[in-house]
Formats: C-alpha cells, sequence, structure tokens
C-alpha cells in the first residue's frame, strides 16, 4: 500500500518501536564514562542503533516489496526490519534478550532476520549488507523468479571497498538489486562531507559504473515512495541495478545512549523541524485525514507498548542454548 496513510502507518509503528526500545535500553550501554540510568531499569542490553528521523526512507522502499524480495539491512535496520513486515513482538523479545526472539535472543538489536519476509538480516559490519544482497540477487537471477534484491546501507559506506564490489559485479551482471543509500550526512560521530572526495558522492559513484541513480528528499515519504516505485519497476522489467540516494537526518546519536554533544544544538533543532513524521502528519491535515492520522499514531503506540509487555513477560533463555546455535569446523584450538 503506498497512499500516505499507510505509509503514514509504517513510519508511526516504526517511530513508536524505536522510542519504547530507546526508553528500555536507558543504562545499557556506557558512552564514554558510567552508564546513565539505574541498573534495575535496563531491559535492552548491548548497542542499540536507533534510525529515528530516517523512517521515510525505510518505509517508501519497503512499500513497493513483497516477501519474495530479499533486503539487507545495516546496524541501524529496526525500520527496515519493520516496514519489510516482520513481527513488532517478536523484534522486542530479541531486543528484550528473549527466548522468544528471532534470534532466541542471541542476536540482539543489530543481528535480526526473518526469512519468511525476506529480511535476510541487520547487520553489524559496516558494508557488510551490499555484497550479501548482491549475492542474492545473482542467485535470484539464475533462479529467474523475478523477485529483486534491496541492500540499504550509510553514506559512510561508500567509502569502502565493498561498495565498490558490490556495484561493480552487479552492473556487470546486471542483477536485480536496488542499492538505497540512507545519506544521514554523518558516520557515527563525524560528518562524512569532510572525509568523502567528490559532490554527490553516492550517486556519482554509481554514474560512474553506468548505474543509473536517483537523489530524492529522504524526509518526503511519498517522494521517497514514488522514486523507488520507478527504479524497482525498471529492475524488474530487467534493466540491472539502480540506485536510490536519499537525503535524511538521524537525530538521535550513534548508539542510544550517546547524546551526541559533537553535534551543534542548532543544526539538530533545524532538522527537528523537517521532520518526516511531522510532514506527513501535516499533510494529512491538510488533507482532510487528521482524524485518521491520530487513531492510527494510537494503533501504533498500543501495539508497541504491547510488544514491550509481551516481551518483559517472556522467559530469558535457558542457560544451556549458549551452547547451541554455534558454528564449529572441528579443527583449531588457541594454545
Amino acid at each position: 500500500m503506498t497512499d500516505l496513510l499507510s505509509l503514514f502507518r509504517t513510519m508511526v509503528r516504526i517511530r513508536a518501536f524505536e522510542d519504547a526500545a530507546e526508553a528500555a535500553s536507558q543504562g545499557g550501554v556506557s558512552w564514554g564514562g558510567a552508564a546513565t540510568g539505574k541498573p534495575g531499569e535496563v531491559r535492552v542490553k548491548g548497542p542499540l542503533h536507533l534510525s529515528t528521523g530516517q523512517e521515510a526512507v525505510a518505509t517508501g522502499v519497503c512499500a513497493h516489496l513483497g516477501p519474495e524480495d530479499l533486503l539487507t539491512s545495516t546496524h541501524r535496520g529496526h525500520g527496515h526490519t519493520l516496514a519489510k513486515g516482520a513481527d513488532s513482538t517478536k523484534m522486542m523479545c530479541e531486543l528484550f534478550g528473549r527466548a522468544t526472539g528471532y534470534n532466541a535472543g542471541k542476536g540482539g538489536s543489530m543481528h535480526i532476520a526473518d526469512f519468511s519476509v525476506g529480511m535476510l538480516g541487520a547487520n553489524g559490519v559496516v558494508t557488510a549488507g551490499l555484497p550479501i544482497a548482491v549475492g542474492a540477487a545473482h542467485a535470484l537471477k539464475i533462479r529467474k523468479t523475478g523477485a529483486i534484491a534491496v541492500s540499504f546501507f550509510g553514506d559512510g559506506a561508500i567509502n569502502r571497498g565493498p561498495f565498490l564490489e558490490a556495484l561493480n559485479w552487479a552492473q556487470v551482471f546486471k542483477l536485480p538489486v536496488l542499492f538505497v543509500c540512507e545519506d544521514n550526512q554523518i558516520s557515527a560521530t563525524t560528518k562524512s562531507a569532510p572525509m568523502t572526495a567528490g559532490t554527490n558522492a553516492a550517486s556519482a559513484r554509481a554514474q560512474s559504473l553506468d548505474i543509473e541513480a536517483t537523489r530524492v528528499d529522504g524526509n518526503d515519504v511519498e517522494a521517497v515512495s514514488d522514486a523507488a516505485s520507478q527504479l524497482i519497476a525498471q529492475i524488474r522489467a530487467g534493466s540491472g541495478p539502480r540506485l536510490l540516494h536519499a537525503i535524511t537526518y538521524r537525530q538521535k546519536g550513534h548508539v542510544s545512549v550517546d547524546p551526541a554533544t559533537y553535534r551543534k544544538q542548532e543544526e539538530v533543532a533545524e532538522a527537528l523541524k523537517d521532520d518526516p513524521i511531522l510532514r506527513a502528519r501535516a499533510l494529512l491535515a491538510q488533507r482532510g485525514l487528521g482524524e485518521q492520522a491520530a487513531r492510527i499514531e494510537a494503533e501504533a503506540k498500543a501495539e508497541i507498548d504491547a510488544a514491550v509487555a509481551a516481551a518483559s513477560a517472556a522467559p530469558a533463555p535457558d542457560a544451556a542454548a549458549a551452547y547451541t546455535d554455534i558454528l564449529t569446523t572441528g579443527e583449531g584450538m588457541w594454545k
């Protein structure tokens, strides 16, 4: 569904999920000092990378994908995973480290996968999702399924080697893959622009390999949806790879307890005025759909509140589970 109400529903579900996860994680990770919050309040432990402010990109792209299409994500993958159709309760259980989570509580925030909806997984290694998506796209082409692969990555990833390798392979073999650069303008805690050569670098580097690229306002969900629709239609028709370059802004720090003091408050305040959910809500009000929007937001909050309650009540993994799902070659020991 690509009407604005449907797109808005996906965005507010992502925002509600991440707001709840952030609240549950306070005190879970130390950032340059002592952890914040009280130990008893920590229900999500370990790194939690939020995508607050980037919801329009995940929503606008995934609105045009089916469960047969495959997706890879970044370490900031909650939004991509929800937009692809994953279950919010199983996701929250995974963040809480519960046995009922997607990875039985072993993967945590950065490693959620759900093959049943085509979500191949979030990934803690910058750029690692791109070659995985290209490999998946190559398999789809050989099998002639008609499905495509999509890979989300950040602007920091375009300075790493696997970005070029993935785009080159995809173009040489004309693979059905959409590369989506979520250009939030910052790489972890460093501004991307001073360490990135060239202008409009993500698009320009794709075009240097004869891959068509489209730049779009990543905070305008309708613009993202329209651009993604066109690119995905071209890919399904056999064009080979395409790249979508979405300009957006990450509103929170690198991890949930990072106060992001390295950014100017004036910059953050200005960016918050361009919040994609605020923009969509205002548009819906202009179109006489304000009441429906309010109801959708209430439903999203109720859904996520229920997910948090379920995760809080779910059992922890059995201690013996620590010795299962382990890959071993049977050889080699450190001496």
